[in-house]
């Protein structure tokens, strides 16, 4: 049985697109830092009994994920592996003025919407559960914590759940997992045989 821990980050400092910071729009996002708040979260929540003798650490590659995972990396002296398949959707725009109206209802709702060169829901979801099989082949019966983001984590996991985006929540084999959004540090714990998903729970 291979065991993941698929977890968002903790909460960030939120200081993107400043008028005075010429970076696109998508390298503020991945450089965005944790907040000291953030940073306190990461470190209480890497010290939970659930997230000891882990055997494997893996980051997106947004700082705010790699400052968050690397708190359990530490706690179970691993070293942090970072693959930017875990990162965040890509929005496709230059600045947030130019985000659409209603645009997070429409992708939530048509999984092909996007916008200029940013993903869609499926294109998301895709690329994520690659990464995810890719993970499990390599290692096969450990006990691994990714750490991602919301968007990317919900749109995965509609590869096996009921995923209700408007009325919140998450539904595996007929039982709930998730009666709200995906908060800071919230993580789910997937349990496979081989590459199937045999249970699911929400342990943070």
């Amino acid at each position: 049985m291979t065991t993941i821990y698929l977890m968002r980050h903790s909460i960030a400092f939120k200081n993107i697109n400043n008028v005075y910071n010429n970076e696109s729009l998508q390298l503020q996002n991945e450089k965005m830092p944790l907040s000291i708040e953030g940073e306190e979260l990461a470190s209480n929540i890497s010290k939970e009994s659930e997230l000891q003798n882990i055997d494997v650490v893996i980051s997106s590659n947004y700082v705010r994920a790699m400052s968050t995972a690397k708190y359990i990396s530490n706690a179970n002296n691993v070293t942090l592996i970072v693959n930017s398949a875990f990162g965040e959707r890509k929005f496709g725009i230059n600045s947030w003025d130019e985000l659409p109206s209603g645009f997070g209802l429409r992708q939530n709702n048509d999984e092909n919407y996007k916008v200029g060169d940013g993903e869609s829901q499926k294109e998301v979801r895709e690329r994520v559960y690659k990464a995810l099989i890719d993970v499990i082949d390599k290692y096969k019966d450990k006990r691994v914590v990714i750490v991602s983001h919301g968007s990317a984590i919900l749109w995965l996991l509609k590869q096996w759940c009921d995923v209700n985006l408007v009325d919140k929540y998450v539904m595996f084999n007929g039982k709930i997992i998730l009666e709200d959004n995906v908060f800071n540090c919230t993580t789910f714990k997937l349990e496979f045989d081989d590459k199937k998903l045999v249970n699911i729970d929400k342990v943070f």
